[in-house]
């Protein structure tokens, strides 16, 4: 392919994209192929010969679309959203032509530099504290700063192994030796709770520590007073604790853990205090909801996910480190190949040193554009309107009569069940086992429509619904209709009793 097909070609799939995007809501989201589908329809080995275009776009219809789950469909309820914008796109598509692997300055300045700099838009943009920032109002580099990261998983992993090496540091400064501390690792323990997502847990096994999960209450949040508890068993048995995990915006029920709580015990204990925001940290470019992540300040590494309700392209996992020393320290391994950086060092940041990996794609691009081409105003709008749907969902689904909320609806997410009395016979009681097979039911029902994808959980042994509210390409329209199939679902499920 020369660079005249390639100029034809692009501009033929850009159409294909659009004219995607522009039916997504006339498409089944949820995939239906079975397991094995695509194996059983392709070659056993790549192609000798060179193919045609037209020959692989026509599989790109045939073979790989049946077999795709629509996430950016507005009639995606499942999980949380996983957003797309076209100006995130068009970013990618600047990040693609220029492919860089950018482990350090060097590589490429402007790929370091304009991720320091979006990064700190970002910070502002939400409300963080100044000790975030990579660059301090004077122009001279910060303590701190923000790093883009691939996932929250991966950022989890980032503020563990920053979490490790400053207890590492506070055992040498209590009189240990390197290798003294080193043998203590196998007793250090992380904190979580019971709604912590799994990346926290998968964290640990990686680096090598103990997981201490905490159990939670009826409002599904991590207490101050929960945390003291563990951590008192804990050191009573001789283990160390090193890290714990607050929540703004848990994967269940979207709850925030108690932020200032967490803060004051980690701090009394010297332990790492990391909170993860990945899908609710998006509503702190709203100024109404910063009050509800009032300890955050106090935190030691802060993430959320851009890539999940702030309209740019996966991926794109953002994480703020209140003094880089630590992760970098415990990250940092010099090679002979790897050339040193001169001049002003404020904004030379070798982000090999805050990540897992040593190469980098131009990731800052995307965030560039979608900050640029929406603005702050347009972010917060994107947001809101969610929110809005949101509650008006849950005001419906309480008018119905038929259905209960089971957790408060903050942001985009509405988490319900079939009211036991729906559900009960003859004005007899129900089991739980009766009530939860009916939940199930329900979302099966939905599901079979064909019209939207939505998901049930388990809160403590109780099924429940989740509606989760985010796509870039959603509008009240596509709320309607999971109000629509949700009442259509709930008169099949009684009907079946």
């Amino acid at each position: 392919m020369d660079v005249n097909e390639f100029r034809r070609r692009g501009k033929e799939v850009v159409d294909a994209i659009a004219d995607y995007y522009e039916n997504l809501d006339n498409v089944s989201p949820l995939s239906t192929v079975s397991p094995g589908y695509l194996y059983k329809i392709m070659p056993n080995e790549a192609p000798e010969s060179p193919e045609l275009f037209e020959d692989i776009q026509a599989d790109i219809t045939t073979k790989i679309m049946p077999g795709v789950t629509h996430w950016q469909s507005g009639n995606f309820f499942a999980w949380y959203p996983s957003n797309s914008s076209f100006p995130g796109i068009l970013g990618d598509m600047y990040s693609s032509m220029f492919n860089i692997v950018g482990f350090n300055w060097i590589c490429s300045p402007a790929a370091t530099e304009l991720e320091t700099v979006v990064m700190d838009w970002l910070g502002k943009l939400v409300g963080l504290d100044k000790r975030y920032m990579g660059i301090k109002d004077d122009g001279t580099e910060g303590a701190g700063g923000g790093v883009i990261q691939g996932t929250a998983s991966e950022a989890h992993i980032a503020a563990m192994i920053a979490g490790r090496e400053m207890a590492l540091e506070r055992l040498k400064a209590q009189g240990l030796s390197g290798d003294e501390a080193d043998k203590m690792r196998h007793k250090f323990v992380a904190y979580f709770s019971d709604q912590t997502h799994s990346a926290g847990q998968k964290a640990t096994n990686i680096i090598g520590c103990k997981a201490h999960i905490v159990p939670t209450g009826d409002d599904f949040r991590l207490t101050k007073q929960a945390l003291q508890a563990a951590i008192a068993a804990d050191k009573a048995a001789g283990l160390v604790p090193f890290f714990v995990c607050g929540t703004f915006g848990t994967t269940n029920t979207a709850a925030i853990d108690d932020l200032p709580g967490i803060a004051e015990v980690a701090e009394s204990e010297r332990i790492w205090n990391h909170v993860d925001a990945a899908y609710a940290g998006a509503a702190l470019v709203c100024p109404e909801f910063r009050p509800l992540a009032a300890g955050i300040e106090r935190a030691d590494s802060f993430n959320f996910n851009a890539h999940k309700w702030m309209l740019t392209n996966f991926d794109c996992s953002a994480l703020w480190v209140a003094d880089s020393a630590h992760l970098v320290n415990a990250l940092s391994i010099h090679r002979e190949y790897f050339p040193p950086n001169e001049g002003d060092t404020s904004f030379v940041k070798n982000y090999r040193d805050w990540q897992l990996p040593l190469g980098r794609r131009f990731r800052a691009l995307k965030l560039w554009f979608v900050m640029r081409m929406y603005g702050a105003s347009g972010i917060r709008a994107h947001i809101r309107e969610h929110v809005r749907q949101a509650k008006w969902l849950e005001e419906q689904l309480l008018a119905d009569g038929r259905f209960e909320i089971l957790a408060p609806t903050v942001f985009g997410l509405v988490v319900f069940r079939l009211k036991p009395s729906i559900i009960a016979k003859g004005g007899q009681g129900v089991d739980l086992e009766s009530l939860n097979k009916a939940n199930n039911d329900l979302v099966t029902h939905c599901n079979d429509d064909g019209r939207l994808f939505l998901l049930g959980t388990q809160l403590k042994g109780v099924v429940a619904v989740r509606v989760a509210i985010g796509s870039s390409f959603g509008t009240q329209k596509n709320v309607d209709l999971v109000l629509g199939v949700l009442k259509e679902s709930a008169s099949k499920v009684i009907a079946e009793l």
